[in-house]
């Protein structure tokens, strides 16, 4: 009898592995479904070519503002902090400015008071730095800027 309780012991135990490693198996198995990889590296892809072509149409604008209000270091225009120091000395803000660019509510504000600045050495209203905050606009008013006579 007791070898019968045994044999029955092992085979409920054996059962109970197999039902673990069924159900465990999609977790361990190796499928050829790359379809979701693909889709993330297609979208990235997307992704950094437009940012790289709103990257280059900001600086080139910026570039071009600075030119034209004779603010020396126009090419700063293509440096990521650099820019920042390009905006205050056309903006003709003082340099420690910078530094309200590190506090996070402030800097919003700070970023319009600066296309503000801008927009008036451009003999533009200074509206049109208040127009960055919407969200289509501010794509438009750095090249309105740059590139209006």
């Amino acid at each position: 009898m007791k070898t019968k309780a045994r044999i029955l012991s092992r085979m409920g135990w054996l059962l109970t592995l197999a039902v673990i490693l069924i159900a465990a198996r999609p977790a361990f198995a190796q499928e050829d479904n790359h379809v979701p990889a693909a889709l993330l590296g297609g979208f990235l892809f997307i992704f950094c070519i437009i940012f790289l072509v709103a990257y280059v149409y900001h600086a080139l604008a910026l570039q071009t503002i600075a030119t034209k209000t004779n603010t020396e270091n126009a090419w700063f225009a293509w440096i990521p902090i650099l820019n920042l120091i390009l905006m205050i000395n056309i903006a003709k803000k003082p340099i420690w400015w910078i530094l309200l660019f590190l506090i996070p509510v402030v800097n919003f504000v700070i970023y319009v008071i600066l296309w503000m600045g801008i927009a008036e050495a451009r003999k533009k209203p200074n509206w049109w730095g208040i127009l960055t905050i919407v969200p289509v606009v501010n794509i438009i008013v750095p090249g309105y800027l740059a590139w209006s006579d």
